[in-house]
């Protein structure tokens, strides 16, 4: 019998053991999945049962024989519904591209499946990932796995509850505005992104200047996530501007000793972030338990204005979104079948100007600049994942945060962009629950590429936090 609360990790060691088969794994996955998955719709574009235990049992073949492809040898995983998987499609979201199907993997589903991964399905995301809510007019809404009536966040929603109602052992996602991290932390998961350039992008429509957007690994423990993250990283030819550091270090132990490190808490910028009510007391509870392992925390304030960063991010986030979007509106009957927020994005761009990139590409030099000067006072940082509660899952956005209107329809989610417009990593770590029952992420932010480090410090965490980490959604 599988235990569904396993670590990929055990999962993994019982697989190689022989202590279950791979054809079992694969039919108790395919079983949560016909219970749950109705309900919150994590997992979209299922492949057929039949062919899905046909592989598994190839993979017990290739274990009868001596051989192992890896780590995932024989694991179920679905891949983010933006990046490709060989005959599966890749819908985007989008009603234009329902039905196309990937003739090949995208680099990081090729990177699982040499590692033995089988590929069921695809896990659901919003409209061309945009919006940290994950709904579609192709698939329909993601419900949060604590409350299907709210957002599962996004964009990695899919992915997310996936993991939470343990219908997967580990999962893909990716991240530009907290698409890791938020859904991380609103479905009591962790979430990594990493730090620019450690997972390279394949096939890209731009690999020099478009670094904002990253694949990652997530995870219900820090070890599984890293476990992941060293199949996905390491440097590729098709992407440039990869590091070239060994991935085989993520598979080493994360065992350290927490004490004396510092953690700046940026809270909520002195006022300036709009948080609903119980959100910082949440994430400072999750400060007081790193505390007691013995961290200094201490207030950090950013080095930079943050309206300024603000302002510098709405350009370069136009500049990369815009061109993804337009070449579905080379027909303009396309129109109407694109979401507001993405022609927003769209049109938005059409009036930038190089002058106004090369200006907000000088903020974002002071932005990171002003980051490595708080380095030297710290050594990791600490934000709240989200500003808002998962809210009702019929909401297109948030447009009024505690009283507070929001002027753009991802305005309620500037609390994430700080990691990933300096290129940090940053992971979310589950911070508790509120009084709504509903799950809060804390965001931990490391040095230019830390992870190790940042994996180090969030192992450390999960570990004096066990009973709270165990918690499983109702129903599940």
């Amino acid at each position: 019998m599988v235990n569904p609360d396993t670590s990929a990790i055990d999962l993994s060691r019982a697989i190689h053991l022989k202590q279950v088969s791979c054809q079992e794994v694969m039919q108790s996955t395919l079983e949560r999945i016909a219970r749950l998955n109705p309900v919150s719709n994590a997992i979209v574009s299922l492949q057929e049962p039949e062919l899905l235990l046909a592989q598994a049992r190839e993979r017990d073949a290739q274990l009868a024989r001596g051989e192992s492809m890896g780590w995932m040898h024989g694991m179920p995983q679905a891949i983010k519904d933006l990046s490709n998987a060989q005959g599966l499609r890749t819908t985007l979201g989008s009603p234009l591209m329902k039905d196309f199907v990937a003739s090949e993997d995208g680099l990081m589903a090729s990177r699982m499946r040499a590692s033995g991964a089988i590929v069921i399905g695809k896990t659901n995301s919003p409209e061309f990932g945009l919006g940290s809510h994950t709904f579609n007019e192709v698939f329909g809404p993601t419900r949060n796995a604590w409350d299907p009536g709210k957002s599962a966040g996004g964009s990695s929603g899919g992915a997310a509850v996936a993991l939470a109602q343990r219908l997967l052992p580990v999962a893909d996602g990716s991240d530009f505005m907290g698409s890791l991290r938020n859904p991380a932390g609103w479905n009591h998961v962790f979430g990594l992104r990493p730090s620019q350039g450690r997972v390279p992008m394949s096939p890209a429509q731009d690999v020099f200047i478009a670094q904002l957007a990253t694949e990652g690994p997530m995870a219900r423990h820090v070890a599984d996530l890293a476990m992941l993250l060293s199949v996905q990283a390491g440097a590729h030819p098709s992407s440039p501007l990869s590091l070239n550091d060994d991935p085989a270090q993520f598979a080493g132990s994360l065992e350290s000793d927490p004490q004396g490190q510092r953690i700046g808490w940026l809270g909520d910028l002195q006022g300036y972030l709009p948080m609903e009510g119980g959100i910082l007391d949440i994430c400072q509870s999750a400060l007081n338990s790193l505390a007691g392992m013995g961290c200094q925390v201490d207030e950090a304030r950013l080095g930079m204005p943050p309206e300024q960063i603000w302002q510098a991010w709405l350009v370069w986030r136009q500049a990369l979104v815009g061109p993804r979007i337009a070449p579905f509106l080379i027909n303009p009957t396309n129109r109407d079948q694109i979401k507001p927020e993405a022609l927003w994005e769209h049109d938005q761009s059409l009036t930038l100007t190089g002058a106004q990139l090369m200006s907000a590409s000088a903020s974002r030099t002071r932005f990171y600049l002003s980051m490595l000067a708080l380095f030297e006072k710290f050594d990791v940082l600490a934000i709240p994942v989200a500003q808002v509660w998962p809210f009702d899952v019929s909401l297109r956005w948030p447009d009024n945060v505690a009283g507070r209107a929001m002027d753009t329809y991802h305005r309620w989610m500037e609390v994430v962009i700080y990691a990933t417009f300096a290129g940090l990593p940053s992971i979310s770590v589950p911070a508790g629950f509120g009084e709504n029952g509903l799950p809060m992420g804390l965001a931990l932010i490391g040095k230019p590429q830390g992870d190790w480090d940042l994996l180090k410090l969030a192992h450390a965490y999960e570990m004096a936090n066990e009973t709270l980490i165990a918690q499983r959604p109702p129903g599940v």
